[in-house]
């Protein structure tokens, strides 16, 4: 290795995200990577072909999978053939390998919003007037639809889950680097989920986020745990997003920011193996 590790930084920078301004997060961090690593950054179109070269792969705000299936495929099987380390690592149990773990994560009884893979598994959800559809291969809300409960015979079950529509008071994150807690955010109205304000999780809170940090056995790297708070005060887990989640560094203190900075290096330091 170089004296600074060289890091290919993966991002949508142009990326259309709603309520998010990916360009903005990752040119602040990548300009605070460079104090410790040499940094590239790059689209994930190109990932592939300027893979050679570097120590690792950093994949950030890279956009939904489903918009650039072959070049995601394409930058994974390189970086495998060259030995080019992916952060986060490429064996994430989440969002990353598709959204059908929270079928798994029902089965297993765990918090988390109660969820049908096929008909035979609708006994199981509760009863509700109206129902989500969402694609397992899912992101970013793409392909979500709600249908009313009269209409799930309907379903194709195609690549699709099934889930009871929540009654909620609010959505919040916990950001984790490795398994150590950074920060949580949320949305106080859930008719503006993108709105978002620093949440000051309690111990209960972070426990049940980390146990979700812990199922996925990622030794490295950042995750973000997506929550909803039900009227009744119990948390559920909406996703378990370990590929590329947004931050949301520029709705919490600058003391926060440079924490997670910090905690970020750290964690490329120990995975690179430095």
């Amino acid at each position: 290795m170089s004296a600074r590790p060289r890091l290919l930084y993966v991002s949508d920078l142009l990326y259309p995200a709603r309520g998010r301004r990916y360009g903005d997060e990752d040119m602040a961090l990548t300009a605070a990577l460079r104090d410790e690593f040499a940094v590239a950054l790059c689209p994930p179109g190109d990932a592939a072909a300027l893979l050679d070269g570097f120590d690792a792969v950093v994949v950030r705000n890279s956009g939904p999978v489903l918009h650039h299936r072959d070049a995601y495929d394409a930058y994974r099987s390189r970086a495998v053939e060259l030995g080019v380390p992916v952060y986060n690592p490429l064996t994430g149990r989440g969002d990353m390998a598709g959204k059908g773990y929270l079928t798994e994560l029902t089965a297993a009884g765990l918090p988390v919003i109660p969820t049908a893979a096929g008909p035979e598994d609708l006994g199981a959800l509760p009863d509700s007037a109206w129902y989500a559809v969402k694609p397992v291969a899912g992101a970013d809300s793409i392909g979500l639809e709600f249908r009313p409960a009269e209409r799930l015979g309907e379903v194709a079950w195609d690549g699709v889950l099934v889930q009871p529509r929540i009654d909620f008071r609010y959505e919040v994150s916990f950001v984790f680097v490795d398994d150590a807690f950074q920060y949580a955010v949320y949305a106080p109205d859930p008719e503006r989920r993108w709105e978002l304000e620093p949440y000051r999780a309690s111990a209960a809170d972070v426990e049940f986020a980390r146990r979700f940090v812990a199922w996925n056995t990622l030794e490295h790297g950042v995750q973000r745990v997506d929550a909803c708070r039900t009227r009744d005060g119990r948390l559920l887990l909406v996703e378990l997003e370990d590929l590329n989640p947004y931050l949301s560094l520029d709705r919490v203190d600058p003391a926060v920011r440079e924490r997670f900075t910090a905690a970020l290096k750290g964690s490329l330091h120990r995975y690179l193996g430095r």
